[in-house]
């Protein structure tokens, strides 16, 4: 069974099983590291070819081309399976009962290796190169463009491979390797926000805005209208109040004394005979008579100058019979 399923010279392990995770056979720990259960005709093959320890294998997928290294911890599974960490078959695309393809491979020392977190929380935790450590102990290889699961605390955190030197696959037991953190995936830059320039022109002091409306309404006057007759005649004059003084001045004693034919003809104030004025009649202050307005002396002066009445049949007389 196993030289049917072999491929290649007879200097190279290369060999196709069909792979399941490794938590089928109950062996959760090795979801912690990157080793292989493989069976024991494989031990056998790579025995006779004497393969170099540490055993490092390449694994390729066939369908899609994905592939990833890892080692081996033990071969007791039945003859053509394999079983992988589950994180190594997500890698590479895999499913339970697909085929993948197993081959040797022989990798450098690794020198450096850049790391890069899914979470930024995996560098809040304290003494990461601890715990690192602990963790790469695990681990026979990396690959780039991995992505290998580092547990710590009831936590899984995800971390990609971005770059290994010396090559793209390196060994990574029993040697001094240089590590480096990029960036992490969920990490967003605050960039400050820039200040919003204000302008005079677009600032405006409350105060003005509070004075327009002032500007706009004119203040009230009073007594400022044009005056109109009760008769329905227009005025000659108009009569203006002054503002200042809105009060009436009253008559004093020396100008209802000084002249008693004036006030029969006209008004205190200068107006023309005729017109309307409320209040005609005030006592006078020397002599205790009541004063007859214009109005009162208007309605005597037709009655002095009456027209003669119209008499019929006053004229010449004049016969027919000549």
């Amino acid at each position: 069974m196993y030289a049917d399923n072999y491929h290649g010279d007879n200097s190279t392990f290369e060999q196709n099983y069909r792979c399941y995770p490794a938590s089928f056979i109950e062996k959760a720990h090795l979801e912690k590291g990157d080793k292989v259960i493989m069976p024991p005709s494989a031990l056998d093959r790579l025995a006779y070819l004497q393969i170099d320890y540490p055993m490092l294998f390449e694994l390729i997928n066939p369908s899609t081309g994905k592939l990833s290294h890892c080692g081996v911890l033990e071969f007791t599974v039945d003859e053509g399976i394999i079983y992988l960490p589950y994180w190594m078959m997500e890698n590479m695309l895999l499913q339970e009962g697909d085929i993948v393809r197993v081959k040797n491979a022989s990798l450098s020392k690794g020198t450096y290796v850049k790391l890069q977190p899914h979470t930024k929380d995996f560098l809040d935790v304290s003494n990461t190169k601890a715990i690192l450590e602990k963790t790469l102990r695990s681990y026979s290889c990396l690959t780039s463009g991995d992505t290998i699961m580092v547990a710590y605390n009831n936590k899984k955190f995800y971390i990609d491979i971005v770059e290994t030197k010396p090559s793209s696959a390196i060994c990574i037991i029993e040697t001094d390797c240089e590590v480096d953190f990029a960036t992490p995936l969920d990490y967003k830059e605050l960039r400050p926000e820039k200040p919003v320039k204000s302008t005079q022109q677009n600032k405006r002091p409350l105060e003005v805005l509070d004075e327009e409306p002032e500007k706009k309404i004119p203040r009230f006057s009073p007594f400022t209208g044009s005056g109109k007759r009760l008769d329905g005649k227009g005025l000659a004059q108009p009569v203006l109040v002054p503002i200042s003084s809105p009060v009436l001045k009253q008559h004093s004693p020396e100008n209802a004394s000084g002249n008693n034919g004036s006030n029969v003809s006209s008004t205190s104030n200068g107006r023309k005979s005729g017109k309307l004025v409320f209040g005609s009649k005030t006592e006078d202050a020397s002599n205790g008579k009541l004063k007859t307005s214009s109005k009162d002396s208007n309605r005597e002066a037709p009655q002095k100058e009456e027209e003669p009445k119209f008499q019929a049949f006053t004229g010449k007389k004049y016969s027919l019979q000549g």
